[in-house]
C-alpha cells in the first residue's frame, strides 16, 4: 500500500513533465501538473485514456474539437485524443494516464 499527500507533491514546469511523475506501472502513470497564470500545456496526441482532477485553480481543457472550463474538485476523463490545456489564473492537476 502506498499513500501520497497530493498537497505536498511539488510540480515542475511543463518542459520537465517526466519529473512530475510520482507513480508509474506498466499500464498507468500518475503525475502532478501545474500551470502558472497564463500558462499552457501544449497539444499532446494522447494514445491512452486520461483523467485530470483539478486540485487547485481553474483551467480550460481542449480535447479534440471540444473545450470546457474545469475548476477545483472537477474531474475530466477522455479516451485517446489530442488534448491541451491553458489557465488564466494558474492550475494544479492530478493527471492519470491509463493504457490498454
Amino acid at each position: 500500500m502506498k499513500i501520497f499527500d497530493l498537497n505536498r507533491i511539488d510540480a515542475f514546469d511543463i518542459e520537465q513533465k517526466e519529473k512530475n511523475v510520482f507513480y508509474q506501472k506498466r499500464n498507468f502513470k500518475v503525475r502532478i501538473i501545474a500551470l502558472p497564470p497564463g500558462g499552457q500545456m501544449p497539444t499532446c496526441d494522447m494514445k491512452s485514456h486520461v483523467i485530470f482532477y483539478i486540485l487547485e485553480g481553474t483551467g480550460v481543457i481542449h480535447a479534440g474539437f471540444e473545450s470546457a472550463e474545469l475548476k477545483k474538485g472537477e474531474c475530466f476523463i477522455a479516451e485517446p485524443s489530442q488534448i491541451s490545456m491553458n489557465s488564466d489564473n494558474g492550475v494544479k492537476i492530478l493527471g492519470i494516464q491509463v493504457s490498454d
